[in-house]
């Protein structure tokens, strides 16, 4: 019998030692398409009701109130819409006010003692009278020029004051300066028979292209002469009381007035 030859270097496949099974490589799924980011604009965030305001947007938001008003807005009112302590709404005003004419921007704020109001600059006033159909000029006469004077610089004041300074009756005067708007009764003095006094009002600023009273021209006079005025209405002033008493006790003594 022939012996089959064994040839060397070859195995048997029955003595070979199985191989280890092949592990099957998953393939990842294809995930979606994803949509490219987008960036998105992001507003400026609104202040919140009961924040505190920044110096720059309280002096914005004044802007803002006083331009849709279209009236003088009291500080105290200012103070409640703002949510600051009034100090602040009349120093911000008074920044806003310097502002507008320091930028020499169409409007003004107008500055009264107890309120603040948006107005058009003095300078356009004929663009504006033209749009409106309004006179551009108001005819005073000197009389009412005069007693306007007195009363824009020594307000407030009563009748009596006004003419003892003018030295003369006042009462077609002051008549004409209620009539245009330019002067109204601002209170009662707290002397005998409570006589009533005087002041300027928001057009008369308006009409003389004034943002406040602070804006007046300044009167250079000398010393004497500005402490013999003071004196001479402190004099006016005793004299009124002491007439207005002598005549509430001749009424006392003689009711009927006979």
């Amino acid at each position: 019998m022939l012996e089959e030859a064994e040839t060397p270097g070859v195995e048997r496949a029955a003595d070979a030692e199985p191989s280890a099974p092949r592990r099957e490589r998953r393939r990842p799924r294809p995930s979606a398409p994803q949509e490219p980011a987008t960036e998105q604009a992001v507003a400026p965030a609104a202040t919140e009701p009961g924040e505190p305001l920044a110096p720059r947007q309280l002096l914005a938001v004044i802007e803002s109130l006083l331009f849709v008003a279209g009236r003088p807005l009291d500080y105290a009112e200012l103070r409640k819409l703002t949510g600051v302590d009034e100090a602040r709404v009349r120093a911000a005003v008074g920044e806003l006010a310097k502002t507008l004419e320091r930028e020499g921007r169409g409007v003004r704020v107008q500055r009264m003692e107890a309120a603040a109001q948006m107005v058009s600059a003095p300078e356009h006033a004929r663009f504006v009278a033209a749009l409106l159909g309004l006179p551009t000029q108001v005819r005073l006469t000197t009389a009412a020029l005069e007693t306007l004077s007195v009363i824009a610089y020594r307000q407030p004041i009563t009748r009596s004051q006004i003419e003892a300074i003018r030295g003369v009756n006042s009462d077609r005067a002051l008549a004409s300066l209620l009539q245009h708007g330019l002067a109204q009764e601002v209170g009662r003095a707290a002397t005998v028979g409570r006589p009533a006094l005087f002041g300027t009002t928001p057009e008369f600023l308006q009409q003389f292209g004034l943002t406040s009273l602070d804006a007046l021209p300044h009167a250079d006079l000398p010393q004497a002469q500005v402490a013999e005025a003071l004196r001479e209405r402190a004099a006016q002033s005793i004299r009124d009381a002491v007439n207005a008493g002598d005549a509430e006790q001749r009424d006392q003594r003689d009711p009927s007035g006979a």
